[in-house]
């Protein structure tokens, strides 16, 4: 893993115009060195973190020496999402989980940029979470990023995610077990029934005498638990609620119409988390509005955890943005 780095961001205004002073943000870079090559931020998902390739990097399969988005061509970074734990200080978790908004992080992300000396961003992208905060990115500075790149997310919080949200924020704050129990539910809005019943078609293990599918699920849950913090998991659930570029602002069509950057927008066909028609309609408002925007869908039976799964599809989908014999031609 390349060395986590702080940052230290003095004034933080959030959009309830309360003022974080002095925050640590940790965050990493791989491939080249800042100021030598186009920088791609990859925004990390609800549990994810900055460590994206390398051991245990969670996005090895896209992003590496000769991959896609090619480690010897670009410079990559990722920030936490702060208060996620992963700098293993129990001092930089929030409690007060509720005063946030993902625009509040996509701000945040935008003075990091800035107090690194990036001018510009080749593209930012990301999945789920992590694809919802590179819209708002992109709305905050329409004219500093090349290709965004919102992947298995939406710009706004539908009805079905704010119900989503609210289950898993009462298991949190009334579980006995909270982080194992809320993953558990997790679990299948990410995935489909057809994924299930492909991957355990309805075996018993013969050890415990629980079908398969309860012990993956317990599994999941217990691994959560093991490098997740109670705190962390309240946060990242609530942000997904608060996502919205329009709120104060004005529609979405002369909002998105506004952003400068070529739009890519990725989603997977049966995802139950964000679900692609959301995003299929926001293509058909906007494609005779702004030129260079663009829908692609991944086909999958795996559901919303297909964009960590699909590897080829999404490979295949991104060449032509981070192709290098494209970008010179």
């Amino acid at each position: 893993m390349t060395e986590l780095k702080e940052i230290v961001i003095e004034n933080w205004i959030l959009e309830n115009e309360n003022v974080r002073h002095n925050t640590s943000v940790f965050f990493q870079t791989f491939g080249q060195q800042l100021g030598t090559a186009p920088v791609v931020l990859v925004n990390h998902a609800l549990t994810g973190n900055s460590n994206v390739i390398g051991e245990n990097g969670w996005w090895n399969d896209l992003i590496g020496k000769s991959k896609t988005i090619d480690t010897d061509y670009y410079t990559i970074l990722a920030i936490n999402i702060p208060g996620n734990g992963f700098d293993g200080n129990s001092e930089n978790l929030i409690n007060d989980y509720k005063e946030y908004t993902i625009r509040d992080v996509a701000k945040l992300f935008w003075k990091v940029v800035f107090q690194l000396n990036i001018e510009s961003l080749f593209a930012v992208i990301g999945g789920s979470l992590g694809g919802a905060i590179a819209w708002e990115m992109a709305v905050i500075e329409p004219n500093l990023i090349k290709n965004v790149i919102p992947i298995a997310t939406d710009w706004k919080a539908t009805d079905w995610m704010i119900a989503n949200v609210l289950v898993q924020d009462n298991i949190l704050n009334n579980s006995s077990n909270p982080i194992h129990d809320a993953r558990i539910h997790a679990m299948l809005i990410y995935r489909t029934p057809q994924s299930l019943k492909y991957k355990f078609k309805r075996k018993i293990n013969s050890g415990n005498s629980l079908f398969e599918i309860e012990n993956w699920l317990n599994h999941h849950g217990k691994k959560l638990e093991s490098r997740f913090q109670l705190q962390a998991y309240k946060l990242m659930n609530h942000l997904l609620k608060t996502n919205d570029i329009t709120r104060g602002r004005k529609e979405v069509e002369t909002i998105i119409k506004e952003i400068k950057s070529n739009i890519h927008i990725i989603s997977i066909d049966t995802d139950y988390f964000f679900v692609a028609n959301e995003d299929r309609e926001t293509y058909e408002k906007l494609k005779f509005l702004k030129e260079n925007i663009q829908y692609h869908e991944i086909n999958s039976i795996h559901g919303h955890d297909a964009f960590l799964i699909e590897y080829k599809q999404l490979n295949e989908i991104l060449d032509n943005v981070f192709n290098i014999t494209y970008i010179n031609n």
